[in-house]
């Protein structure tokens, strides 16, 4: 098939988006089909045999790494002169938008993903009045698509719940070979924790910013003194974290990739994940995958990959002593800790990339079916009124 994907961030940005389409893209273009990236000016010109069409945009103030792009006409002449089998839109914003439309002109099978949850990240921008708004500009968007993919199965409830219909699960994987407890080192934990390391080394990975609930750790350090909490990434909020964590044993590292993020899952004893809004959370499955034992909230889409007292343990992220508990019970019992770090290893072995990506060439080929049956005014309909 020949895929064109219409994505709102790409590479170098680093996030969790942009990691499902690295591989997605390196193993569709491995299984023989071809792709076509529309992204924002400031992405790499080409990824894995893919070659990229960056779009204008303007940056985005609260992100400077995103980019809304504006209207371009020459998208449906670009879409008209490679001649894709589909259109793919990932997180439809602005980009995704322009994408959808110029599929739809064209007659093209359309499918669109969610992968963000942008209205329950409001609250934590005190945007929370702009929430009646973003919804129905969602439905519209999705409206357009032949089939709509989430996921997780709390966020296709949550989107049905929102009136966006026709909604498959694309999970995605994780890199088994990469993410691997065999690259457990004491560098790296000596490394993450910032000096030689003397009690339990914690884990926190992804973006330092306000919807990721990093605060509500503070208590995890203060009821273990002798455990570090390592960060791992950056963001728009880690001034503010690091003050709130002075004085405690944190660690703020930075971006890691490769084989340096990986080792940094393996080494560590605890993967923390507090986060209220996340549809799926690929470093939850990254965790699980190198061997990390993972206490989670139960919320979001988390569930889908954490099983209590199986593959993990969640908590109640509304709860501060329902965490405490979950951390306490496994630093006190290291036999509980490699009893669910080695069934969540072989959970991840279930998820890996290459079987991913071939259930999304599966929606692929139903919405290339859905589409030659599909009339183009009521998805028309569905974005005008």
């Amino acid at each position: 098939m020949r895929i064109a994907l219409f994505t709102e961030v790409f590479l170098p940005k680093i996030d969790g988006i942009t990691n499902r389409l690295r591989y997605t893209i390196e193993h569709l273009i491995s299984q023989g089909h071809e792709v076509r990236i529309f992204a924002p000016a400031g992405s790499v010109p080409e990824h894995g045999g893919a070659e990229v069409e960056r779009i204008a945009g303007i940056l985005l103030p609260p992100y400077p790494e995103i980019r809304i792009s504006a209207p371009d006409p020459r998208i449906v002449l670009r879409l008209l002169r490679w001649g894709p089998d589909l259109v793919h839109v990932v997180n439809p914003a602005c980009l995704g938008l322009w994408g959808a439309l110029a599929a739809t002109l064209l007659r093209i099978p359309i499918v669109a993903s969610f992968h963000t949850d942008l209205p329950r990240y409001l609250k934590d921008y005190s945007l929370s009045f702009l929430e009646p708004a973003i919804w129905p500009f969602l439905r519209r968007v999705h409206g357009l698509a032949h089939l709509n993919l989430c996921p997780s199965r709390f966020t296709r409830e949550d989107l049905h719940a929102h009136g966006i219909e026709g909604v498959g699960i694309w999970r995605g994987g994780v890199d088994t070979e990469l993410f691997h407890p065999r690259r457990r080192s004491l560098e790296m934990r000596e490394r993450l924790a910032g000096r030689p390391v003397t009690g339990p080394l914690l884990l926190s990975v992804g973006r330092l910013s306000p919807e990721k609930n990093l605060e509500s750790l503070l208590p995890v350090l203060d009821a273990h003194p002798d455990a570090t909490l390592a960060f791992v990434g950056d963001g728009p909020a880690r001034a503010a974290i690091e003050r709130t964590f002075a004085g405690r044993r944190a660690n703020f590292v930075g971006y890691l990739r490769g084989e340096e993020l990986a080792a940094a899952f393996a080494s560590a004893d605890l993967f923390l994940m507090p986060s209220r809004t996340e549809t799926l959370g690929f470093v939850v499955l990254e965790a699980m995958s190198a061997g990390c034992p993972v206490v989670a909230a139960r919320a979001g889409g988390i569930p889908d990959l954490v099983v209590h007292e199986e593959t993990g343990l969640l908590y109640d992220p509304g709860d501060p002593r329902d965490l405490l508990a979950a951390v306490t019970s496994l630093l006190e019992h290291p036999a509980k800790r490699r009893f669910h770090a080695r069934l969540a290893r072989k959970r991840a072995e279930e998820s890996t990339w290459a079987s991913e990506t071939r259930e999304l060439v599966r929606h692929y080929r139903k919405t290339v079916a859905i589409a030659t049956t599909s009339r183009v005014w009521p998805r028309i309909e569905r974005l005008v009124f």
